[in-house]
Protein backbone atom coordinates (compact mmCIF):
# COMPACT_ATOMS: atom_id res chain seq x y z
CA UNK A 1 0.00 0.00 0.00
CA UNK A 2 1.28 2.99 -0.96
CA UNK A 3 1.01 6.11 1.28
CA UNK A 4 1.45 9.91 0.79
CA UNK A 5 1.21 13.21 1.90
CA UNK A 6 -0.47 14.78 -1.12
CA UNK A 7 -3.59 16.38 -0.53
CA UNK A 8 -3.35 16.41 3.07
CA UNK A 9 -3.89 20.26 3.49
CA UNK A 10 -2.80 23.18 1.89
CA UNK A 11 0.34 23.85 0.95
CA UNK A 12 2.96 26.13 3.38
CA UNK A 13 5.22 26.94 -0.01
CA UNK A 14 4.64 27.85 -3.90
CA UNK A 15 3.56 25.77 -5.96
CA UNK A 16 6.05 24.16 -8.09
CA UNK A 17 5.51 21.97 -11.45
CA UNK A 18 5.49 17.71 -10.30
CA UNK A 19 9.10 16.36 -10.58
CA UNK A 20 8.29 12.35 -9.94
CA UNK A 21 5.66 10.13 -10.54
CA UNK A 22 3.94 7.46 -7.97
CA UNK A 23 1.79 4.88 -8.76
CA UNK A 24 -1.02 6.77 -7.40
CA UNK A 25 -0.36 9.88 -8.53
CA UNK A 26 -0.01 7.73 -12.23
CA UNK A 27 -3.28 6.17 -11.38
CA UNK A 28 -5.08 9.77 -10.25
CA UNK A 29 -4.00 11.21 -13.56
CA UNK A 30 -5.05 8.33 -15.76
CA UNK A 31 -8.30 8.41 -13.48
CA UNK A 32 -8.76 12.19 -13.73
CA UNK A 33 -6.39 14.97 -14.91
CA UNK A 34 -7.80 17.66 -12.39
CA UNK A 35 -7.85 15.45 -9.80
CA UNK A 36 -4.20 14.50 -10.28
CA UNK A 37 -3.88 18.84 -10.10
CA UNK A 38 -5.94 19.10 -7.22
CA UNK A 39 -3.74 16.90 -5.14
CA UNK A 40 -0.26 17.21 -6.65
CA UNK A 41 -0.39 21.20 -7.42
CA UNK A 42 -2.76 22.80 -5.93
CA UNK A 43 -2.47 20.42 -2.55
CA UNK A 44 -6.41 20.70 -1.70
CA UNK A 45 -7.23 18.88 1.58
CA UNK A 46 -9.08 15.92 1.58
CA UNK A 47 -10.72 14.40 4.75
CA UNK A 48 -9.40 10.98 5.95
CA UNK A 49 -12.09 8.10 5.52
CA UNK A 50 -12.68 5.17 7.65
CA UNK A 51 -11.95 2.85 4.63
CA UNK A 52 -8.24 4.56 4.22
CA UNK A 53 -7.50 5.32 7.22
CA UNK A 54 -8.41 1.29 8.21
CA UNK A 55 -5.92 0.06 5.92
CA UNK A 56 -3.26 2.34 6.88
CA UNK A 57 -3.76 1.16 10.51
CA UNK A 58 -3.88 -2.75 9.39
CA UNK A 59 -0.53 -2.30 7.07
CA UNK A 60 1.06 -0.63 10.34
CA UNK A 61 0.15 -3.78 12.13
CA UNK A 62 1.53 -6.39 9.53
CA UNK A 63 4.76 -4.87 9.65
CA UNK A 64 5.14 -4.41 13.34
CA UNK A 65 4.36 -7.76 13.81
CA UNK A 66 7.20 -9.10 11.95
CA UNK A 67 9.15 -7.34 15.30
CA UNK A 68 8.94 -10.22 16.88
CA UNK A 69 10.90 -13.70 16.92
CA UNK A 70 8.94 -15.99 14.40
CA UNK A 71 7.40 -18.00 17.27
CA UNK A 72 5.87 -15.04 18.42
CA UNK A 73 4.36 -13.76 15.34
CA UNK A 74 0.42 -15.30 15.68
CA UNK A 75 -2.87 -13.86 15.26
CA UNK A 76 -3.69 -12.87 19.04
CA UNK A 77 -0.35 -10.85 19.08
CA UNK A 78 -1.26 -8.95 15.77
CA UNK A 79 -4.40 -8.46 17.32
CA UNK A 80 -3.08 -7.07 20.06
CA UNK A 81 -1.23 -4.11 18.36
CA UNK A 82 -4.29 -2.43 16.64
CA UNK A 83 -5.25 -0.68 19.87
CA UNK A 84 -1.23 0.76 19.96
CA UNK A 85 -1.08 1.12 15.98
CA UNK A 86 -4.25 2.97 16.13
CA UNK A 87 -2.97 5.28 19.47
CA UNK A 88 0.60 5.66 16.72
CA UNK A 89 -1.65 6.72 14.30
CA UNK A 90 -3.98 9.48 15.79
CA UNK A 91 -0.52 11.28 17.68
CA UNK A 92 1.24 11.24 13.63
CA UNK A 93 -2.02 12.12 12.19
CA UNK A 94 -4.30 14.01 14.30
CA UNK A 95 -6.76 14.77 11.68
CA UNK A 96 -7.69 10.89 11.52
CA UNK A 97 -9.26 11.85 14.72
CA UNK A 98 -11.97 13.54 13.09
CA UNK A 99 -13.50 10.32 11.93
CA UNK A 100 -15.22 9.65 15.19
CA UNK A 101 -15.95 13.08 16.87
CA UNK A 102 -19.43 12.28 16.49
CA UNK A 103 -19.34 9.34 18.58
CA UNK A 104 -18.53 10.19 22.34
CA UNK A 105 -20.03 6.86 23.34
CA UNK A 106 -17.17 4.70 21.48
CA UNK A 107 -19.84 2.24 19.65
CA UNK A 108 -18.58 3.17 16.22
CA UNK A 109 -15.24 3.21 16.94
CA UNK A 110 -15.21 0.29 18.30
CA UNK A 111 -16.70 -1.96 15.66
CA UNK A 112 -14.45 -0.18 13.70
CA UNK A 113 -11.40 -0.99 15.39
CA UNK A 114 -12.93 -4.60 15.39
CA UNK A 115 -13.07 -4.86 11.45
CA UNK A 116 -9.45 -3.78 11.74
CA UNK A 117 -8.55 -6.95 13.93
CA UNK A 118 -10.17 -9.34 11.77
CA UNK A 119 -8.47 -8.19 8.53
CA UNK A 120 -5.38 -8.60 10.62
CA UNK A 121 -6.69 -12.23 11.72
CA UNK A 122 -7.25 -13.25 7.86
CA UNK A 123 -3.99 -12.07 7.20
CA UNK A 124 -2.80 -15.60 8.85
CA UNK A 125 -5.17 -17.39 6.56
CA UNK A 126 -3.46 -16.37 3.76
CA UNK A 127 0.54 -16.22 4.44
CA UNK A 128 2.47 -17.86 7.53
CA UNK A 129 4.78 -15.23 9.45
CA UNK A 130 6.24 -17.30 11.06
CA UNK A 131 7.87 -18.74 8.15
CA UNK A 132 8.63 -15.48 6.52
CA UNK A 133 11.80 -12.99 6.99
CA UNK A 134 11.60 -10.27 5.06
CA UNK A 135 14.18 -8.65 3.58
CA UNK A 136 12.45 -5.17 3.44
CA UNK A 137 9.05 -3.94 4.83
CA UNK A 138 7.67 -0.56 4.14
CA UNK A 139 10.63 0.22 1.39
CA UNK A 140 10.98 3.29 -0.13
CA UNK A 141 12.59 3.08 -3.53
CA UNK A 142 13.27 5.97 -6.07
CA UNK A 143 14.74 5.58 -9.35
CA UNK A 144 15.75 8.23 -12.13
CA UNK A 145 14.70 6.91 -15.90
CA UNK A 146 17.29 8.07 -18.86
CA UNK A 147 14.28 10.22 -19.64
CA UNK A 148 14.86 12.45 -16.49
CA UNK A 149 11.40 11.33 -15.10
CA UNK A 150 11.85 10.21 -11.34
CA UNK A 151 9.58 7.54 -10.12
CA UNK A 152 9.43 6.55 -6.51
CA UNK A 153 6.98 4.90 -4.24
CA UNK A 154 6.59 2.54 -0.88
CA UNK A 155 6.71 -1.31 -1.21
CA UNK A 156 5.06 -3.05 1.58
CA UNK A 157 6.95 -6.23 2.01
CA UNK A 158 9.87 -7.51 -0.32
CA UNK A 159 10.75 -11.04 0.04
CA UNK A 160 14.21 -12.86 -0.84
CA UNK A 161 14.87 -16.03 -1.45
CA UNK A 162 18.34 -18.37 -0.75
CA UNK A 163 18.49 -18.29 -4.16
CA UNK A 164 18.16 -14.06 -4.29
CA UNK A 165 14.57 -14.12 -6.17
CA UNK A 166 13.14 -11.14 -5.27
CA UNK A 167 8.89 -11.31 -5.00
CA UNK A 168 7.34 -8.34 -4.00
CA UNK A 169 4.17 -8.71 -1.76
CA UNK A 170 1.40 -5.59 -1.32
CA UNK A 171 -1.49 -6.07 0.90
CA UNK A 172 -5.02 -4.79 0.62
CA UNK A 173 -7.59 -4.50 2.86
CA UNK A 174 -10.38 -4.52 0.20
CA UNK A 175 -11.80 -6.95 -1.73
CA UNK A 176 -10.11 -8.53 -5.17
CA UNK A 177 -11.01 -6.91 -8.46
CA UNK A 178 -13.25 -8.75 -11.23
CA UNK A 179 -10.95 -10.19 -13.72
CA UNK A 180 -11.71 -7.53 -15.98
CA UNK A 181 -10.14 -5.33 -13.63
CA UNK A 182 -7.25 -7.46 -12.68
CA UNK A 183 -4.92 -5.73 -14.75
CA UNK A 184 -5.34 -2.02 -13.41
CA UNK A 185 -4.56 -3.50 -9.71
CA UNK A 186 -1.36 -4.96 -10.98
CA UNK A 187 -0.41 -1.49 -12.38
CA UNK A 188 0.80 -0.36 -9.07
CA UNK A 189 3.38 -4.11 -9.18
CA UNK A 190 4.83 -3.66 -12.58
CA UNK A 191 5.22 -0.20 -11.50
CA UNK A 192 7.20 -0.86 -8.49
CA UNK A 193 8.88 -3.95 -10.36
CA UNK A 194 10.20 -1.26 -12.56
CA UNK A 195 11.43 0.79 -10.21
CA UNK A 196 13.66 -2.28 -8.96
CA UNK A 197 14.97 -3.32 -11.86
CA UNK A 198 15.98 -0.01 -13.16
CA UNK A 199 17.49 1.01 -9.78
CA UNK A 200 19.25 -2.75 -8.66
CA UNK A 201 19.18 -4.44 -11.84
CA UNK A 202 16.75 -6.87 -10.45
CA UNK A 203 14.01 -8.64 -12.34
CA UNK A 204 11.49 -9.70 -9.51
CA UNK A 205 10.46 -12.94 -9.57
CA UNK A 206 7.27 -12.64 -8.33
CA UNK A 207 4.41 -9.77 -7.64
CA UNK A 208 1.96 -10.85 -5.00
CA UNK A 209 -1.04 -8.99 -4.13
CA UNK A 210 -2.62 -10.12 -0.34
CA UNK A 211 -6.76 -8.78 -0.92
CA UNK A 212 -7.65 -9.06 2.88
CA UNK A 213 -10.99 -8.21 2.11
CA UNK A 214 -11.81 -11.46 0.48
CA UNK A 215 -9.39 -13.77 0.96
CA UNK A 216 -7.52 -13.73 -2.20
CA UNK A 217 -3.66 -13.86 -3.17
CA UNK A 218 -3.02 -12.89 -6.74
CA UNK A 219 0.14 -13.93 -8.10
CA UNK A 220 2.04 -12.10 -11.28
CA UNK A 221 5.30 -13.30 -12.94
CA UNK A 222 6.57 -10.58 -14.54
CA UNK A 223 8.97 -10.73 -17.59
CA UNK A 224 10.84 -8.13 -19.14
CA UNK A 225 8.72 -7.11 -22.00
CA UNK A 226 5.91 -6.16 -19.46
CA UNK A 227 8.20 -3.48 -17.97
CA UNK A 228 9.34 -2.04 -20.90
CA UNK A 229 5.61 -1.73 -21.65
CA UNK A 230 5.14 -0.15 -18.27
CA UNK A 231 7.57 2.53 -19.24
CA UNK A 232 7.22 3.46 -22.14
CA UNK A 233 3.53 3.73 -20.56
CA UNK A 234 4.66 6.17 -17.94
CA UNK A 235 6.71 8.17 -20.37
CA UNK A 236 3.52 8.70 -22.61
CA UNK A 237 1.95 9.73 -18.97
CA UNK A 238 4.17 11.72 -18.03
CA UNK A 239 4.26 14.02 -21.64
CA UNK A 240 0.97 14.68 -21.06
CA UNK A 241 1.07 15.47 -17.44
CA UNK A 242 3.94 17.99 -18.27
CA UNK A 243 1.74 19.06 -21.14
CA UNK A 244 -0.76 20.37 -18.64
CA UNK A 245 1.04 21.94 -16.21
CA UNK A 246 2.67 24.03 -19.40
CA UNK A 247 -0.61 24.81 -20.09
CA UNK A 248 -2.83 24.34 -17.42
CA UNK A 249 -5.23 22.70 -19.08
CA UNK A 250 -7.04 19.73 -16.26
CA UNK A 251 -9.77 18.81 -17.69
CA UNK A 252 -11.77 16.39 -15.55
CA UNK A 253 -12.74 13.19 -16.89
CA UNK A 254 -16.18 12.00 -15.13
CA UNK A 255 -16.93 8.49 -13.87
CA UNK A 256 -18.44 6.74 -10.76
CA UNK A 257 -15.80 7.04 -9.07
CA UNK A 258 -16.56 11.03 -8.65
CA UNK A 259 -19.16 10.04 -6.19
CA UNK A 260 -16.15 9.58 -3.89
CA UNK A 261 -13.75 12.48 -4.43
CA UNK A 262 -13.74 15.51 -2.03
CA UNK A 263 -13.63 18.43 -4.74
CA UNK A 264 -17.22 18.45 -6.12
CA UNK A 265 -17.41 22.14 -4.90
CA UNK A 266 -14.35 22.92 -7.29
CA UNK A 267 -15.19 20.91 -10.23
CA UNK A 268 -16.49 22.41 -13.02
CA UNK A 269 -18.47 19.03 -13.67
CA UNK A 270 -20.55 19.63 -10.62
CA UNK A 271 -21.02 23.55 -10.95
CA UNK A 272 -17.69 24.68 -9.05
CA UNK A 273 -14.68 26.46 -10.37
CA UNK A 274 -11.55 25.55 -9.69
CA UNK A 275 -8.76 28.02 -7.55
CA UNK A 276 -6.56 30.22 -9.53
CA UNK A 277 -4.08 28.20 -11.69
CA UNK A 278 -0.40 28.76 -9.25
CA UNK A 279 1.61 28.15 -11.82
CA UNK A 280 3.22 29.78 -15.09
CA UNK A 281 0.97 28.85 -17.98
CA UNK A 282 2.55 28.97 -21.54
CA UNK A 283 1.38 28.00 -25.16
CA UNK A 284 0.12 24.10 -25.86
CA UNK A 285 2.99 22.24 -28.34
CA UNK A 286 0.51 20.81 -30.86
CA UNK A 287 3.41 17.74 -31.02
CA UNK A 288 2.59 16.05 -27.98
CA UNK A 289 -0.59 13.90 -27.95
CA UNK A 290 -3.96 14.62 -26.49
CA UNK A 291 -3.03 15.00 -22.75
CA UNK A 292 -4.69 12.62 -20.63
CA UNK A 293 -5.14 9.90 -23.29
CA UNK A 294 -3.40 6.74 -22.48
CA UNK A 295 -3.02 3.48 -24.63
CA UNK A 296 -3.33 0.26 -23.24
CA UNK A 297 -0.72 -1.32 -21.24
Amino acid sequence: METSTDGAGPSSVPAVPPGSLSPSRASDFMQCPLLYRFRVIDKLPEKPSEAATRGTLVHAVLERLFDAPAGERTAPRARSLVPGQWDRLRESRPEVGELFADDPGGERLARWLGEAELLVERWFTLEDPARLEPAERELFVEARLESGLTLRGIIDRVDVAATGEVRIVDYKTGKAPRPEYAEGALFQMKFYALVVWRLKGVLPRRLQLVYLGSGDVVTYDPVLADLERVERKLLALWEAIELATRTGDWRPRPTKLCGWCDHQAVCPEFGGTPPPYPLPVGAPESSVGEQGRMGAD
